[in-house]
C-alpha cells in the first residue's frame, strides 16, 4: 500500500512538475508537444478517412449485389506498361459489344447482364452550364446493375425507350437544382452535347466514395448515347449478375466460355477480355491505400521522433536544473525507482498533451472531412487507443535516458551541484 501510494503520489508531483516546466520553458515544451501533436494528427485524421473510404466502398459494392462481377476489355493491372503491344498485350483485346452483352443475358446461369458507358460531355439548360457532371449510358436494366437510390417523382425510361434510343434522361437531385432550382424538373428539356434529353425522373442516391462523391448526375439509355451522342463504344463495360441458386464460379465459367468462342479464341490463348470480381476490386483498394497509409505512418513517425528529441532535450535541462533536489531527495530516502517513476511521469505529461491536442484537432478535421465530402470519416475507438499509447510509450522511450540519469545521480555529488557555484567577487 505504501508503494501504490509512493507512484500515487510521485505520478501526481510528475504531472504538476512537468506543467510548471511547460510554462517556464515555453519554447522547448511548445515544439516537444507540436512535435506529438503532428504525429497523433496525422495518424487520427488517416484513421478516420480510411475508415469512412471502408465502409463507403463496401456499402457500394454491397449494393451491386455480393456475387455481381464485370466483363471488362482490360485487365486491373500494376504491371509496367510503356505503350507498346510486348508490355501492354491487353491493349490488343477488342471492345465489348451490345451483341456480347445480350449473349451473355441469354444464359441460363445469369440472372441478368448489362452494359455501360460513362461519359463527359457539356450539360446546358438556357443559360446555365454546370461542369463536373457524371453521365452513365446503361441498357434497360441499369437498375438491377447499379445498386441503390430511388426514383422520385418520375420514373425510369422503359424497356422500348431504352431500346429506341429515345432522348430521355433520369438525373439526380443535385443536377435538377443546379439546372431547374425550386422549379419542377419534370418533363422539362435540357441539352447534353447539344442534344435535347428530356427529364422522365430524380434518382436519389446516397453519394459514396467510388460514385465520385455528391456531384451532378445523368442517365440515360445506352442506344440513345449511341446514336444521339455518339458515344465511345469500345468504352462499353458489362455487369453480370449470377441466376439464384446459382455458384458465382459457375457462371464465371459459362461467361467466360461463351466470349471465348464468340472471339473464336483456340484452347491455352489467352482471353482477350477480363473478368474482374469484387474480390479482385478490394485487393486493388488495398494495395493502393495500404502504400497510402503506410506513407501517412512513416510521416507521423517522423513527428513522434521529433517530439521524442523535444523530451529528451526538456527533460535533459529538467534533470539539470533540479540536481540539488534530486540531492536531497535522495538523502531522506528516496529510491531510484522513485526518481525514474518522477521523471517518467513527467515525460509522459508532456507527450500526452500534445497527443491530447493531436487528437481534438483529428476528431475535429474527420468531422469537416463527413461534412463536406462523401467520405463518412469516422475515428475509430481503436484510432484513439493507439494515439494514447503511441504518446505514452514515446514519452517513456525517449524519457528513459534523462529519468535514468537523474536516478543514477550520487546523492553527495548532486547536494554539491548548487554549493559549487562561486559566489560574487569582493
Amino acid at each position: 500500500m505504501n508503494v501504490f501510494a509512493q507512484r500515487v503520489h510521485g505520478m501526481g508531483e510528475g504531472v504538476t512538475i512537468a506543467l510548471d516546466s511547460i510554462k517556464a520553458n515555453k519554447v522547448r515544451a511548445g515544439l516537444t508537444i507540436l512535435g506529438i501533436a503532428v504525429g497523433v494528427f496525422v495518424v487520427v485524421v488517416i484513421s478516420a478517412a480510411i475508415h469512412g473510404i471502408n465502409d463507403s466502398v463496401a456499402k457500394d459494392l454491397e449494393s451491386t449485389g455480393p456475387t455481381t462481377f464485370f466483363v471488362s476489355r482490360f485487365p486491373i493491372s500494376f504491371e509496367a506498361c510503356d505503350g507498346t503491344d510486348d508490355t501492354c498485350k491487353w491493349f490488343r483485346n477488342p471492345p465489348l459489344t451490345l451483341v456480347d452483352m445480350e449473349a451473355l443475358d441469354r444464359l441460363p446461369t445469369v440472372r441478368t447482364a448489362g452494359a455501360r458507358i460513362d461519359m463527359g460531355m457539356p450539360v446546358a439548360y438556357r443559360d446555365k452550364r454546370p461542369s463536373d457532371i457524371q453521365i452513365s449510358a446503361f441498357t434497360g436494366n441499369w437498375r438491377q446493375i447499379d445498386g441503390g437510390g430511388d426514383i422520385y417523382p418520375g420514373r425510369n425510361f422503359t424497356s422500348a425507350e431504352a431500346a429506341s434510343g429515345d432522348r430521355v434522361a433520369v438525373i439526380n437531385d443535385v443536377l435538377a437544382t443546379q439546372l431547374f432550382g425550386e422549379s419542377d424538373p419534370l418533363d422539362k428539356t435540357f441539352e447534353i452535347a447539344g442534344q435535347p434529353f428530356k427529364v422522365l425522373g430524380i434518382y436519389h442516391y446516397q453519394a459514396s466514395f467510388l460514385s465520385g462523391g455528391n456531384k451532378g448526375r445523368i442517365i440515360i439509355p445506352i442506344e440513345s448515347a449511341r446514336k444521339s451522342l455518339k458515344a465511345r463504344m469500345n468504352d462499353l463495360g458489362i455487369a453480370v449478375i449470377p441466376a439464384a441458386g446459382v455458384e458465382r464460379a459457375e457462371t464465371i465459367d459459362d461467361v467466360i466460355a461463351t466470349m471465348r468462342a464468340r472471339r473464336g479464341l483456340r484452347p491455352g490463348s489467352d482471353n482477350s477480355f477480363a473478368i474482374i470480381t469484387q474480390d479482385q476490386l478490394f485487393d486493388v483498394y488495398n494495395k493502393v491505400f495500404g502504400a497510402f497509409f503506410l506513407v501517412m505512418v512513416v510521416l507521423s513517425a517522423v513527428g513522434l521522433i521529433v517530439g521524442g528529441v523535444g523530451v529528451i532535450a526538456i527533460m535533459m535541462i529538467s534533470v539539470t536544473e533540479r540536481t540539488r533536489e534530486i540531492g536531497v531527495r535522495k538523502a531522506l530516502g528516496a529510491t531510484r525507482g522513485t526518481i525514474l517513476w518522477q521523471f517518467l511521469v513527467e515525460a509522459v505529461t508532456l507527450t500526452g498533451i500534445g497527443a491530447v491536442i493531436g487528437l481534438v484537432l483529428g476528431t475535429l478535421v474527420a468531422y469537416a472531412i463527413k461534412s463536406a465530402t462523401p467520405i463518412a470519416a469516422s475515428v475509430p475507438p481503436m484510432a484513439v487507443v493507439a494515439a494514447l499509447a503511441t504518446s505514452a510509450f514515446t514519452g517513456v522511450l525517449f524519457g528513459m535516458i534523462p529519468a535514468a540519469r537523474a536516478a543514477k545521480l550520487d546523492p553527495v555529488t548532486a547536494l554539491r551541484y548548487e554549493c559549487a557555484v562561486p559566489g560574487p567577487l569582493t
